[in-house]
């Protein structure tokens, strides 16, 4: 099992990063999403379904995404997903953006990965933490990126 949970400081109001997180606007932060369509939109969030597909090299994995957590208010923003891929992992990641103020807030990105079967927990188990950090890091490097492009 993988676990993670960083925060980073972002000059820019919380509507602009929040607004990243929008199924069409998705792509801009995860640029190797080259899929997100709608399958079933539950009022209140909780429980929406999307069909997701995600390009690593020339190998594209499609799964089905699942809204677990959702809260949008004014100060504070937080969206919690969960999906499965093949029969090997369950992912959960959480966005959590906090408003400082009109142009400050903080991202909060967490998550894990856990293997469902062996072959799943040997991939984990093999796997380099140094490369979940730059992983990491360079999702919250974009979203900064995006989202100040945004204020200026």
């Amino acid at each position: 099992m993988i676990q993670w949970k960083e925060k980073r400081k972002i000059p820019a109001n919380i509507e602009q990063i929040w607004s990243l997180f929008q199924p069409d606007q998705l792509q801009r932060i995860m640029p190797k999403v080259v899929k997100h369509e709608l399958i079933d939109h539950v009022e209140g969030e909780i429980g929406t379904t999307y069909e997701q597909s995600y390009q690593e090299g020339k190998r594209v994995v499609t799964y089905i995404v699942e809204t677990l957590d959702y809260s949008n208010q004014e100060d504070y923003k937080h969206l919690k997903v969960g999906f499965n891929i093949g029969k090997a992992f369950r992912v959960e990641t959480a966005y959590t953006i906090e408003k400082k103020d009109d142009n400050h807030s903080v991202l909060t990105y967490e998550g894990v990965n856990q293997g469902t079967n062996w072959f799943g927990k040997l991939m984990l188990k093999m796997a380099r933490s140094k490369g979940n950090d730059k992983v990491i890091n360079g999702f919250l490097d974009r979203v900064k990126e995006e989202a100040t492009k945004e204020s200026n």
